[in-house]
């Protein structure tokens, strides 16, 4: 690979990477959750892309990033792996979009809780976020610059759901 260019990966839901300065990572996220975690010093940094907050209900069979809680467990180890303290990282926060019209009080908006969950998540390990991008209606596209420790962020605000009324056109006279 020549110098100054860089391996880009694409995230999709239930995926986590882990990589050095070269890489850069994307996804796209409505109700989903982004964590990024960046070691500055290092140039080393994860991303997750989870679908649901907590952990996989069956204990007997590997971590499955598309829980939040398996997801950041995944990025810790691999983290650990190159030598790195995951407590000296920055970690970001994004997505949780609201991408369904829910009445009040019927039912619990996902999009929330996944980011509820990843700010309770890095608190409990000890994990400094320094930004997020949460909630509100929408999706994300999001790039993370592991070189720079970047995250480049395009909130687009949904369509609406309704469309607007059809008026019968009259024929005209002949």
């Amino acid at each position: 690979m020549s110098p100054g260019r860089s391996i880009s990966i694409f995230l999709m839901p239930g995926e986590h990477f882990t990589g050095d300065a070269q890489h850069r990572i994307s996804t796209l996220l409505g109700s989903c959750v982004s964590i990024t975690l960046w070691h500055p010093t290092m140039r080393l940094g994860a991303m997750s892309h989870f679908l649901l907050p907590g952990t996989g209900t069956d204990h007997r069979r590997p971590r499955n990033a598309r829980y939040g809680a398996d997801a950041l467990a995944m990025m810790i180890a691999d983290l650990a792996a190159r030598g790195c303290n995951a407590c000296e990282c920055e970690a970001k926060i994004f997505g949780g979009g609201a991408m369904f019209d829910l009445p009040s009080g019927k039912g619990q908006d996902i999009g929330r809780r996944n980011g509820e969950a990843a700010r309770l998540m890095l608190r409990e390990a000890g994990i400094r976020v320094v930004s997020e991008s949460l909630f509100e209606a929408g999706h994300r596209r999001i790039v993370f610059s592991i070189k720079s420790g970047e995250v480049w962020v395009r909130h687009e605000q949904r369509v609406p759901t309704a469309l607007p009324a059809v008026t019968r056109s009259r024929e005209l006279p002949r």
